[in-house]
């Protein structure tokens, strides 16, 4: 039998709201029980499979679990009406930190103790107010069928951290009523209160534990590129599931009463499965006991599966259906969208001149701060101009996702975001992708029948060199293997040949024993030093026989004093000069691009 849970940081709660959620209840109960939270509030209305009774059974256990019926007339939002109710709650009011969210959302805790007693007790010692945690969207991972297996064992295919189309929020607070109205996504300053000195006496962080701007505090419910952060938590959202419980979803009716939600452009939207998220899985063992020990309770076993039973028989029905099959059919089209195509509902049409007042206190609350404080940095993850191009690691390419293909200088390229970083998506979509190098590459190796690009990722600017220089021997080198079999699918995309590959590493044991080798077996007649600097002692006399030409293209603008003072010289020695023209046949010449 599961023992109620304590903290020594008080009262953790999780505050929810369902309707005919019955196969998911004691899942989300237990993930959220072994997390950390203290008590579950749950408020339920128009069930017809049985959750309500799930709930009840499950408050009876004496388990911190609590259950509220929410009678609502005709055409009021369920959502608003619960967190009217659970404002004037006992349980509510002396919580000591309290979550609000939705059963499609699940809490998973990043923070380096794994737990949320140890998350807790560091937004206590910086005094923090609220924690404001960003979405990561989950898809189907290709499922189709029904299945009784745990939700966030079957759906572990996500989108990138860094697509801003899902980054709506929840916030977990120190819920105040006096100064707060709770809200689903954010709590809402009360409007005396919003010109007192109370919005500047708070301290609202983000998912990583940084200090929030100041807007937040005021308007929006989702992330921006400069406030997102997954260090310390995540809320992991699996708003589809697979295409039959979507499909049970969808002649349902939902929790807030949208219409249509549940159609195919909002399937395209949610079905995000470019990468593995699998964060949530070290909650995994200890969920799994909690779920174990509440199952042992004979009514709630058969509660359990009394729902998923009914959700099997609803689908056996649905699938005699013609309709129902061209629904899905719609579905199965609609996950083929690439992510790059994907649109979101623009957000609601605010009032002008209420949004106008707001950013004008904030902008004067910003300018009275020093310059260095006035604006938060985007993410590492996110990506800069001098930056690398590509997500950090060895992604997993195996997975064959769909991606839309762009053109940059006459090379196709597939937007992958497994690949590239969120900002040079952005780029490529322009079509501006390397643009200074790659548009002078050719001219850069005239009279070189050969170029060895070390380092160069998936190896742009050498293809382009290759499309223009149709008898170029071509040989791109990267040490991450994901980015050389990208460069490969780019290659076959655009039907290039005399291209060849090499992921070795360059200096095993400090001996630059792999450049060595490389050098020896290509012997090109122009090297481009596309990624981290080689240094000039790397090289021999020997080794750079019949190299007439490196390039070193530098990114930032403050690499090529630093670079040049080592690298020249060591190049001079060997019968390089820096200049961007050959002088005779068998002249060298190094330079930066």
């Amino acid at each position: 039998m599961f023992a109620k849970q304590t903290s020594p940081h008080g009262s953790l709660v999780a505050l929810s709201t369902m309707k005919d959620e019955g196969p998911f209840v004691v899942e989300w109960v237990a993930h959220h029980l072994a997390v950390g939270f203290t008590e579950v509030m749950v408020y339920t209305n128009d069930c017809s499979d049985g959750t309500d009774t799930l709930l009840k059974r499950l408050e009876a256990m004496d388990i911190g679990v609590h259950h509220r019926e929410n009678v609502i007339p005709e055409g009021v939002k369920p959502h608003p009406s619960m967190l009217k109710l659970a404002a004037a709650e006992e349980l509510i009011i002396t919580s000591d930190w309290l979550l609000v969210l939705d059963a499609d959302e699940f809490m998973a805790i990043n923070h380096p103790s794994h737990s949320l007693d140890g998350l807790v007790a560091d937004l206590n010692a910086m005094n923090a107010s609220a924690m404001v945690l960003t979405w990561r969207i989950f898809g189907s991972s290709g499922i189709r069928d029904w299945s009784r297996q745990p939700v966030t064992d079957q759906f572990t295919r996500a989108a990138p951290e860094y697509w801003n189309k899902g980054w709506g929020t929840k916030t977990m607070l120190k819920f105040d009523p006096k100064y707060l109205r709770l809200g689903m996504h954010r709590p809402i300053i009360k409007s005396q209160h919003k010109e007192t000195d109370y919005p500047d006496s708070v301290l609202w962080v983000n998912g990583s534990g940084r200090p929030l701007e100041e807007w937040f505090k005021f308007r929006g419910w989702r992330s921006i590129r400069r406030t997102v952060g997954y260090d310390w938590a995540q809320i992991n959202h699996y708003a589809i599931k697979s295409m039959d419980a979507y499909s049970l979803r969808k002649f349902r009716g939902n929790a807030n009463l949208k219409k249509d939600k549940y159609n195919s452009d909002y399937w395209s939207l949610q079905d995000r499965n470019e990468v593995e998220d699998l964060t949530i899985t070290r909650h995994r063992d200890r969920r799994n006991a909690i779920m174990a020990a509440l199952l042992e309770d004979t009514e709630v076993r058969h509660l359990h599966e009394a729902a998923h039973a009914r959700a099997e028989a609803r689908l056996a029905d649905y699938a005699l259906s013609p309709d129902y099959h061209a629904y899905v059919q719609t579905l199965v089209d609609a996950s083929n969208v690439p992510i790059s195509q994907v649109s979101a509902k623009p957000p609601k049409a605010r009032d002008p001149e209420a949004v106008k007042a707001v950013q004008t206190k904030l902008e004067e609350r910003r300018n009275a701060q020093p310059k260095e404080e006035r604006r938060t940095p985007p993410p590492p993850g996110w990506g800069s101009p001098f930056a690398s191009p590509y997500v950090s690691g060895s992604g997993d390419l195996s997975a064959d996702i769909p991606l839309e293909v762009v053109e940059n200088q006459g090379l196709k390229l597939p937007l992958d975001p497994r690949v590239f970083t969120a900002a040079t998506l952005e780029v490529l979509q322009t079509g501006k992708f390397d643009r200074r190098h790659a548009r002078n590459i050719a001219g850069l190796l005239a009279g070189c029948g050969s170029l060895l690009d070390l380092d160069c990722g998936i190896g742009f600017s050498g293809l382009r060199a290759r499309v223009a220089l149709p008898d170029l021997r071509l040989v791109l080198h990267d040490e991450r293997q994901s980015l050389v079999t990208f460069s490969r699918r780019i290659a076959a995309l655009n039907e290039l040949g005399g291209v060849s590959w090499a992921a070795i590493t360059l200096n095993p044991e400090g001996i630059w024993s792999g450049l060595h080798q490389l050098l020896a077996k290509t012997r090109p007649e122009a090297i481009r030093l596309s990624g981290p600097l080689v240094p000039g002692e790397a090289f021999t006399d020997e080794l750079l026989t019949g190299v007439k030409r490196v390039l070193v293209p530098f990114l930032d603008p403050s690499e090529v004093t630093t670079a040049r003072a080592k690298l020249v010289p060591a190049l001079t020695a060997f019968g390089f000069f820096a200049g961007r023209s050959v002088a005779s046949p068998t002249a060298r010449s190094g330079l930066p691009l």
